[in-house]
Protein backbone atom coordinates (compact mmCIF):
# COMPACT_ATOMS: atom_id res chain seq x y z
CA UNK A 1 0.00 0.00 0.00
CA UNK A 2 2.92 2.32 -0.52
CA UNK A 3 0.84 4.39 -2.95
CA UNK A 4 -1.49 5.37 -0.10
CA UNK A 5 1.35 6.71 2.05
CA UNK A 6 1.92 10.18 0.64
CA UNK A 7 2.58 12.21 3.79
CA UNK A 8 4.28 11.17 6.97
CA UNK A 9 4.90 13.11 10.16
CA UNK A 10 8.31 12.66 11.77
CA UNK A 11 8.17 12.63 15.56
CA UNK A 12 11.32 14.68 16.05
CA UNK A 13 12.56 18.26 16.14
CA UNK A 14 16.18 17.15 15.74
CA UNK A 15 17.36 18.67 12.45
CA UNK A 16 20.08 16.04 11.98
CA UNK A 17 17.59 13.20 12.28
CA UNK A 18 15.12 14.95 10.00
CA UNK A 19 17.77 15.34 7.28
CA UNK A 20 18.82 11.68 7.48
CA UNK A 21 15.27 10.31 7.50
CA UNK A 22 14.13 12.59 4.66
CA UNK A 23 17.09 11.55 2.49
CA UNK A 24 16.48 7.85 3.04
CA UNK A 25 12.72 8.06 2.35
CA UNK A 26 13.11 10.31 -0.71
CA UNK A 27 13.11 7.43 -3.26
CA UNK A 28 9.61 6.48 -2.11
CA UNK A 29 8.22 9.94 -2.92
CA UNK A 30 6.82 10.30 0.59
CA UNK A 31 6.45 13.87 1.81
CA UNK A 32 8.09 14.08 5.22
CA UNK A 33 6.65 16.68 7.60
CA UNK A 34 8.25 17.52 10.98
CA UNK A 35 5.98 17.42 14.02
CA UNK A 36 6.80 21.08 14.69
CA UNK A 37 4.51 21.96 11.76
CA UNK A 38 1.60 20.88 13.96
CA UNK A 39 2.77 22.59 17.17
CA UNK A 40 3.45 19.17 18.64
CA UNK A 41 6.02 19.77 21.31
CA UNK A 42 8.39 17.09 22.52
CA UNK A 43 6.76 14.38 24.60
CA UNK A 44 8.29 12.84 27.71
CA UNK A 45 10.38 9.72 27.15
CA UNK A 46 10.13 8.03 30.55
CA UNK A 47 10.82 4.44 29.55
CA UNK A 48 13.94 2.34 29.94
CA UNK A 49 13.79 0.85 26.43
CA UNK A 50 14.20 2.43 23.03
CA UNK A 51 11.09 0.74 21.61
CA UNK A 52 8.72 2.04 24.30
CA UNK A 53 10.01 5.59 23.87
CA UNK A 54 9.72 5.39 20.07
CA UNK A 55 6.12 4.19 20.33
CA UNK A 56 5.27 7.02 22.71
CA UNK A 57 6.75 9.63 20.37
CA UNK A 58 5.02 8.20 17.29
CA UNK A 59 1.59 8.11 18.96
CA UNK A 60 2.04 11.70 20.16
CA UNK A 61 2.98 12.99 16.69
CA UNK A 62 0.19 11.07 14.95
CA UNK A 63 -2.41 12.29 17.43
CA UNK A 64 -1.43 15.94 16.86
CA UNK A 65 -1.10 15.71 13.09
CA UNK A 66 -3.75 13.18 12.09
CA UNK A 67 -1.10 11.59 9.83
CA UNK A 68 0.80 8.31 9.83
CA UNK A 69 3.81 8.85 12.05
CA UNK A 70 7.41 7.71 12.13
CA UNK A 71 9.50 7.94 15.28
CA UNK A 72 12.95 6.78 16.07
CA UNK A 73 14.55 6.37 19.44
CA UNK A 74 18.26 5.98 19.33
CA UNK A 75 21.35 6.39 21.39
CA UNK A 76 24.87 5.26 22.04
CA UNK A 77 25.64 2.28 24.28
CA UNK A 78 29.13 1.95 25.74
CA UNK A 79 30.40 -1.46 26.87
CA UNK A 80 32.54 -0.20 29.76
CA UNK A 81 29.57 1.80 31.10
CA UNK A 82 27.14 -1.14 31.11
CA UNK A 83 25.32 0.22 28.09
CA UNK A 84 25.09 3.85 29.23
CA UNK A 85 24.21 6.47 28.10
CA UNK A 86 21.62 4.30 26.25
CA UNK A 87 18.11 5.75 26.23
CA UNK A 88 19.46 8.78 28.10
CA UNK A 89 21.94 9.67 25.33
CA UNK A 90 20.33 12.99 24.38
CA UNK A 91 20.19 14.13 28.01
CA UNK A 92 23.26 12.35 29.36
CA UNK A 93 24.66 15.56 30.87
CA UNK A 94 21.24 16.84 31.96
CA UNK A 95 19.01 19.66 30.76
CA UNK A 96 19.07 21.58 28.57
CA UNK A 97 20.22 19.05 25.99
CA UNK A 98 23.76 19.71 24.80
CA UNK A 99 25.89 17.61 22.45
CA UNK A 100 29.01 19.33 23.74
CA UNK A 101 28.31 18.59 27.41
CA UNK A 102 27.18 15.03 26.64
CA UNK A 103 30.40 14.29 24.80
CA UNK A 104 32.52 15.85 27.50
CA UNK A 105 30.81 13.72 30.15
CA UNK A 106 31.26 10.55 28.07
CA UNK A 107 34.97 11.13 27.48
CA UNK A 108 35.44 11.85 31.18
CA UNK A 109 33.58 8.66 32.16
CA UNK A 110 35.95 6.63 29.95
CA UNK A 111 39.12 8.37 31.13
CA UNK A 112 40.59 5.30 32.87
CA UNK A 113 38.95 2.65 30.68
CA UNK A 114 40.85 0.58 28.15
CA UNK A 115 37.65 -0.86 26.68
CA UNK A 116 36.37 1.83 24.31
CA UNK A 117 33.82 -0.29 22.43
CA UNK A 118 30.47 1.33 21.75
CA UNK A 119 27.55 1.02 19.39
CA UNK A 120 24.79 3.24 18.20
CA UNK A 121 21.35 1.63 18.38
CA UNK A 122 18.15 2.76 16.70
CA UNK A 123 14.54 1.61 16.83
CA UNK A 124 12.09 3.00 14.28
CA UNK A 125 8.33 2.77 14.70
CA UNK A 126 5.81 3.50 11.94
CA UNK A 127 2.15 3.96 12.88
CA UNK A 128 -0.77 4.11 10.48
CA UNK A 129 -2.67 6.21 13.05
CA UNK A 130 -2.31 7.13 16.71
CA UNK A 131 -4.08 4.00 18.00
CA UNK A 132 -2.52 1.56 15.54
CA UNK A 133 -2.44 -1.83 17.33
CA UNK A 134 0.13 -3.30 14.94
CA UNK A 135 2.96 -0.82 14.41
CA UNK A 136 5.84 -1.60 12.12
CA UNK A 137 9.03 -1.83 14.20
CA UNK A 138 12.57 -2.12 12.81
CA UNK A 139 15.98 -1.62 14.35
CA UNK A 140 19.68 -1.35 13.57
CA UNK A 141 23.02 -1.14 15.35
CA UNK A 142 26.38 0.34 14.33
CA UNK A 143 29.55 -0.70 16.12
CA UNK A 144 32.66 1.36 16.75
CA UNK A 145 34.65 2.85 19.62
CA UNK A 146 34.94 6.12 21.51
CA UNK A 147 37.97 8.37 20.97
CA UNK A 148 39.14 11.17 23.28
CA UNK A 149 39.45 13.95 20.70
CA UNK A 150 36.69 15.03 18.31
CA UNK A 151 37.27 14.61 14.59
CA UNK A 152 35.16 15.82 11.68
CA UNK A 153 32.53 18.47 11.07
CA UNK A 154 29.58 16.34 9.92
CA UNK A 155 26.88 14.43 11.72
CA UNK A 156 25.55 15.34 15.15
CA UNK A 157 25.38 14.00 18.68
CA UNK A 158 28.31 11.75 19.52
CA UNK A 159 29.48 11.44 15.89
CA UNK A 160 32.79 13.36 16.30
CA UNK A 161 33.85 10.88 19.01
CA UNK A 162 32.47 7.68 17.42
CA UNK A 163 35.32 6.04 15.53
CA UNK A 164 34.43 3.52 12.80
CA UNK A 165 37.39 1.12 12.35
CA UNK A 166 36.30 -0.13 8.91
CA UNK A 167 36.64 3.43 7.55
CA UNK A 168 39.42 4.68 9.82
CA UNK A 169 37.25 7.73 10.48
CA UNK A 170 34.79 9.05 13.00
CA UNK A 171 31.12 9.21 12.03
CA UNK A 172 31.52 12.99 11.74
CA UNK A 173 34.22 12.52 9.06
CA UNK A 174 32.02 10.39 6.83
CA UNK A 175 29.96 11.89 4.04
CA UNK A 176 26.20 11.98 4.57
CA UNK A 177 25.83 9.28 1.92
CA UNK A 178 28.37 7.01 3.62
CA UNK A 179 26.76 7.47 7.00
CA UNK A 180 23.23 6.88 5.73
CA UNK A 181 24.38 3.65 4.11
CA UNK A 182 25.97 2.05 7.17
CA UNK A 183 24.59 3.77 10.26
CA UNK A 184 22.16 2.33 12.78
CA UNK A 185 19.41 4.61 11.46
CA UNK A 186 20.32 3.83 7.86
CA UNK A 187 20.07 0.09 8.52
CA UNK A 188 16.70 0.43 10.24
CA UNK A 189 15.30 2.68 7.52
CA UNK A 190 16.51 0.28 4.81
CA UNK A 191 14.42 -2.43 6.46
CA UNK A 192 11.45 -0.09 6.65
CA UNK A 193 11.77 0.88 2.98
CA UNK A 194 11.83 -2.82 2.02
CA UNK A 195 8.65 -3.40 4.03
CA UNK A 196 6.92 -0.44 2.37
CA UNK A 197 8.04 -1.52 -1.11
CA UNK A 198 6.56 -4.95 -0.41
CA UNK A 199 3.21 -3.31 0.31
CA UNK A 200 3.04 -4.41 3.94
CA UNK A 201 1.85 -1.09 5.34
Amino acid sequence: MIDTLKRLVIASNNQGKLREISALLEPLAIAVVPQSNFDAGEVDEPYGTFVENALTKARHASRYSGLPALADDSGICVSALNGAPGVSSARYAGEPKSDERNNRKLVEALKNQSDRRAYYYCVIVLLRHADDPQPIIVDGSWHGEIVDQPRGEGGFGYDPYFFVPDFGKTAAELTAEQKNHISHRGQALAQLVAILRAGKF
